[in-house]
Formats: structure tokens, C-alpha cells, sequence
């Protein structure tokens, strides 16, 4: 006996492969906040197919997609924390706390390590990804604790040792390469294995959570980029042969001290303590109370010797969390010039300063750091310190042996890798334009003059000449001249020369033509069209000049576009249309830059 099979139209191609969000929360049998979270945790995203068989108005995944979801244990440990949610609350219903509180304390708990390894299965997959991760760690390590938002402290407190694990990596191997403060916040751009990895911290200020964002999915988000964060900075430390994770002092954390409350790793010996305490110049105080611990049990002592390990005494005692166990033939041509930046340096930042980002960005380069406070390395009256970052308008008292710079002197040094003249940035002064290293000026079409200005003083600092001002390497008049003035290349010169030919066969195609229009010729040819105006003025016996070159190269480009296929015209198009943008918003800048040269001179006179 054969099955009855209903009537119906076979599910073939997009049909059959996607599938709407609420079917898919149907075939799940799952709520739509959970659907959401189980999303962004696997990674998964909405597609767009070709043909939207439901409507426009759905929103599409893919059925393998949804399989993914509902074979993973996850779904199962959600769907036993919700059976828990429903025995606890049935509980607290008949008023039986005792019960409550058991169930409370046997909750069902989830890790994502698994998710982590399923999603990158390379470290270097889990570098690449790891730009919004950063962002967002940062961020929330920057936000006020909220019981309404359900911005929780421990969950604040772990992504801001989750971020300065990081930047201890990053300024210990001197990874750092770029620097940017924007009204944004600062951006940071370090490079590890060849990736380069950007990310944007918020100010130091006082954050206010906005009642227009969905904190939970920004939560969930976070749960995940913890995880990850978490497990690259342990294959990090690992790397450099250095245990993790480091331990926080609570002393230091008191006071604030960002990335100087890491402590470093020792062995869980009451010896080795008591050594490594004296050697780290710790207070009486401080090892009477070491003394008094010997007397706990293994894990308390254990716990209490990592708590006193910084050495508090010493200039840079973030550079001693990471041995240095690599040598130089391992490190890149960048990281060497990075480490060699500052190293003569010595800077003391003062109170009104940026001073978790200069903390951050100084020992990247080689300088020693130190501020104002309890636990310095180093205080004010240093007769050795050679800089003080200072961000006001008056300084009342001077040292003669240092000087006296604002904080954007440091960043423009990071960013153009050398020393550069603190004449511009000293107190009280109008400091230079903080350019952007993410921007390419020669692509953008427009050079700042202060660029320039960097350009000639890192020339004069790897002893290279520049070619002089109005030569440029794209001259056409005669590159045989520029090349053996050694201006440029051999290449270069071979590209002009074929320009220049170019253009000298399209002058004598068009004279060529404008005879045979003369003599009453009857032809065919790609610059025809181009022409007629100037045909009809020649029969009316009028006697015009020829057009110039740049007219030639239009009339060229115009014919062009005509033959070109329908697809290939509309890109072209859109290029065209991006460049004219950039041709107006350099016109703007150069326009900008002219009324503030006239105002500085009005205002000089």
C-alpha cells in the first residue's frame, strides 16, 4: 500500500535553501531573544538570497545555517537554564527560600571556550577578527556600573583586566605602530604576526549610558569577546614564555594606577616570596604581613604572595612583567625602530594629562614614564627626566634641564618615528595640526604643509635627499633629464616617456584629420564626432586655433565611454563620480587653508 502524499509544489532553489527568522525560531522552538543570542554567539548572520520567496519585508538565514544551531549543545544548556528560571520562581512562589537559594546555587553554567576554537581554528583567524572585540572591551571597561542597564561591576572590572593584559603585551614586545586622538576617542593600531590590528578606546571621562541601545545584545557581544580576548592574551603570554594570567595588586588597583597594578608570576614558595620581596624593595609593613601569612593554608599563601610582587621602586615596572627571552635577530625592522624611539628618554606626565594612554604608548617605545602620586617610580624633582607632558596654559615653575611639551608632541613622534622639534608644541602654544597616519595624502590628492615638513625632517634623519619642491616625478618635458639628474628612477622615467608619446600621437591624429576635413574628405574615424563644431566653423570660413591637449584627452575619454558594455559604463561612472568628490573636497581644504592664512595675516598686521 502506497503513502498518500498531499498535493503540493516541490521546495527547489531559494526555497529550499533559505529560511525567514520566524520560521526559524519556530523549527528551533526557542524564544527571540534567545534566537538572537545564539546567533551572535555562533557566529552566525542573515543572507540576502536572490529571490525572496516570503517577501521583502522578512528577514532571511540560510537552513544549514539554523542545522548549525540546533545540533549544538548550547540550545540544550539554554533550554536547562530555563527549566532552573521555572523551578526557582515556582519556588520563591510557595515561599520555600530554602529551596530557592539550593536551586540558585546549583545553577547550570555555560563556557564558550569550545565556540572559540570552532570559530577560529587559527590564531591568526582570531587576530584578524580582533578589532571590534578590542573596541568593544575597552569600551565597556570605560562605562559606570547600571543594575537598570545591566552593566554589572564585575563585568566592568573584568574587561578593564582583560584590556590592560593587552596593552601590556602590546607596549612590552613594542607592537604599537600608530597613534591617533580623535573627538571619537584614540585610536591604536599594533601589528602581531603580520596583522595589523586597530582598535578605539573611549576618553578618560564620565560616560553616560543612553536609554536608545539594547544592552543585551551589546552583552552578548561582550560575552563572546571576553572569551576571545581572553584566549588570545593567554596564546600571547604563552608565546614569550610567561604564565598566565598575571595577578592585579589591589594596592596599586586602589590608587588607579591602570597597568601598573600588574604584578608579575612567581613561584608559590614562601622562600621565594620572602626573596622576591626584598629584592622588590617592599615597605616593612608589607613584609611583616608576608611573614603572618606563612601561617595559612597552601592556597591562601599561594593567593597572598602574588599580591605583593610589582616592584614599586623601580622606573617602568610594567617592563618587568615580560622577561626578555627574544632576541634581537627576532624581532622585525619596525619593532627595533619602535624600541629605540625614546629610549633616551625619561618623562614625567602631570596630573592634567591623558595619562592611561601615555602610560600606554610611552614604554611601547622605549621611554621611561613616571606621575604624580604614591606609588611613582620616579617623582617630580628627578633631576634626570629630559620631558614633562604638560596640557595647560601656564607652567608657574620651570626646571632648566628638561622640557616642558603638550601631549600631542608624543603622539607625532609615535607617528612619524622620529624625534621632532618641541619648538611647536611647547606651553602655551597653538600646537601644529595633528595629522592622521590612516590617511594617505598622495591618495587623498591633497598634502598638508605640516606633512611635508615631516617628510624633509625624516629625510634629513636617515640622510636622504629629496627632490626640490615644484619637480615632481610624473614631469613630462623631459625625463631623460630627470633621470640622469637622479630626480627618479629608471621606471619612472620609461612611464613619462610612454605618456609623453601617447599624447604626441594623439596631436598628430587630430591635425591629421582636421586636413582631410580641409581637402573635403569623407571618412571614418574615433575623432570625428569630437570635431564637428570646429568642422562647421571651417565651412563658414572661420579661422580657429587648435584646441589644446586637455580637450583631446576628454573628446578620447568621451568616445571611449561610448563603446564601452553597459555595466563596465556604470562602474566607470562611479568612479568618475568619486574622484570629482575628492577633486571638491580638496578644493574645500585648499579654499579652508587660504582663509586661514588671510586671517593669520590680518590679524598679524
Amino acid at each position: 500500500m502506497k503513502h498518500y502524499r498531499p498535493p503540493g509544489k516541490k521546495k527547489e532553489g531559494n526555497a529550499a535553501k533559505y529560511i525567514t527568522r520566524s520560521q526559524a525560531v519556530k523549527l528551533l522552538q526557542v524564544s527571540l531573544p534567545l534566537f538572537r543570542k545564539l546567533c551572535i554567539l555562533k557566529g552566525i548572520h542573515p543572507r540576502e538570497p536572490k529571490k525572496k520567496v516570503k517577501g521583502n519585508h522578512h528577514t532571511y538565514y540560510h537552513l544549514k545555517d539554523i542545522a548549525f544551531i540546533q545540533h549544538d549543545p548550547l540550545l540544550e544548556k539554554f533550554r536547562e537554564q530555563r527549566a532552573y528560571e521555572k523551578k526557582i520562581k515556582k519556588a520563591k512562589a510557595k515561599k520555600n527560600q530554602e529551596r530557592a537559594n539550593r536551586l540558585e546555587l546549583r545553577r547550570p553554567d555555560y563556557k564558550l571556550d569550545r565556540l572559540v576554537l570552532e570559530r577560529y581554528p587559527k590564531f591568526v583567524d582570531a587576530l584578524r577578527d580582533l578589532d571590534d572585540c578590542l573596541t568593544m572591551v575597552h569600551l565597556f571597561a570605560a562605562l559606570p556600573v547600571s543594575d537598570r542597564k545591566k552593566v554589572e561591576a564585575e563585568r566592568v572590572h573584568n574587561c578593564r583586566r582583560l584590556s590592560h593584559e593587552w596593552q601590556a603585551y602590546i607596549s612590552r614586545t613594542h607592537r604599537l605602530r600608530k597613534v591617533f586622538v580623535s573627538v571619537k576617542g584614540i585610536y591604536y593600531q599594533a601589528e602581531i604576526q603580520g596583522q595589523k590590528i586597530t582598535w578605539l578606546t573611549p576618553h578618560a571621562l564620565q560616560q553616560v549610558l543612553p536609554d536608545d541601545v539594547d544592552y543585551t545584545v551589546m552583552l552578548t557581544f561582550l560575552e563572546f569577546n571576553e572569551t576571545l580576548l581572553a584566549f588570545v592574551n593567554c596564546h600571547l603570554y604563552h608565546t614569550i614564555n610567561v604564565t598566565y594570567p598575571p595577578i592585579l595588586d589591589p594596592r596599586l588597583e586602589a590608587f588607579a594606577e591602570e597597568l601598573y597594578a600588574l604584578s608579575r608570576w612567581f613561584a608559590a614558595t614562601s622562600s621565594t616570596s620572602m626573596v622576591d620581596s626584598e629584592a622588590s624593595g617592599l615597605s616593612g609593613s608589607e613584609q611583616v604581613k608576608s611573614e603572618q601569612e606563612t601561617s595559612l593554608n597552601e592556597s591562601e599563601l599561594r593567593l597572598a604572595q602574588l599580591q605583593h610582587q610589582l616592584p614599586s621602586n623601580e622606573p617602568g615596572a610594567l617592563m618587568h612583567l615580560v622577561e626578555d627571552l627574544s632576541g634581537e635577530d627576532e624581532e622585525d625592522e619596525d619593532t627595533r625602530e619602535c624600541k629605540k624611539l625614546f629610549r633616551t628618554m625619561k618623562f614625567y606626565l602631570s596630573r592634567e594629562v591623558p595619562r592611561e594612554s601615555l602610560l600606554f604608548v610611552i614604554p611601547a617605545f622605549g621611554g621611561m614614564v613616571s606621575w604624580e602620586g604614591d606609588d611613582a617610580p620616579f617623582g617630580e624633582g628627578d633631576e634626570n627626566i629630559t620631558h614633562q607632558i604638560v596640557d595647560r596654559p601656564t607652567q608657574a615653575h620651570r626646571i632648566l634641564s628638561r622640557e616642558y611639551v603638550q601631549p600631542q608632541w608624543i603622539y607625532d613622534c609615535i607617528n612619524a618615528r622620529i624625534i621632532l622639534p618641541t619648538e611647536g608644541y611647547l606651553v602655551g602654544r597653538v600646537p601644529p595640526p595633528h595629522l592622521s597616519p590612516f590617511v594617505d595624502n598622495d591618495a587623498e590628492g591633497y598634502v598638508p604643509e605640516y606633512a611635508e615638513t615631516i617628510k624633509r625632517l625624516q629625510a634629513a634623519a636617515r640622510n636622504e635627499v629629496l627632490p626640490l619642491p615644484g619637480i615632481g616625478k610624473d614631469d613630462l618635458e623631459d625625463p631623460q633629464n630627470l633621470l640622469a639628474e637622479g630626480v627618479i628612477d629608471r621606471a619612472e622615467a620609461k612611464e613619462a616617456a610612454e605618456r609623453k608619446q601617447m599624447m604626441m600621437t594623439l596631436e598628430k591624429q587630430y591635425h591629421d584629420e582636421l586636413k582631410k576635413e580641409l581637402h573635403g574628405v569623407q571618412y571614418s574615424s574615433s575623432v570625428s564626432n569630437m570635431q564637428s563644431s570646429f568642422g562647421e566653423e571651417m565651412e563658414e570660413g572661420k579661422e580657429e586655433a587648435l584646441p589644446d591637449m586637455q580637450q583631446i584627452a576628454e573628446d578620447t575619454e568621451n568616445l571611449s565611454k561610448i563603446v564601452m558594455p553597459r555595466k563596465k559604463r556604470g562602474l566607470y561612472e562611479a568612479m568618475q563620480i568619486g574622484k570629482e568628490r575628492k577633486r571638491a573636497h580638496v578644493a574645500l581644504l585648499e579654499e579652508r587653508k587660504k582663509k586661514i592664512k588671510e586671517s593669520q595675516k590680518s590679524n598679524g598686521n
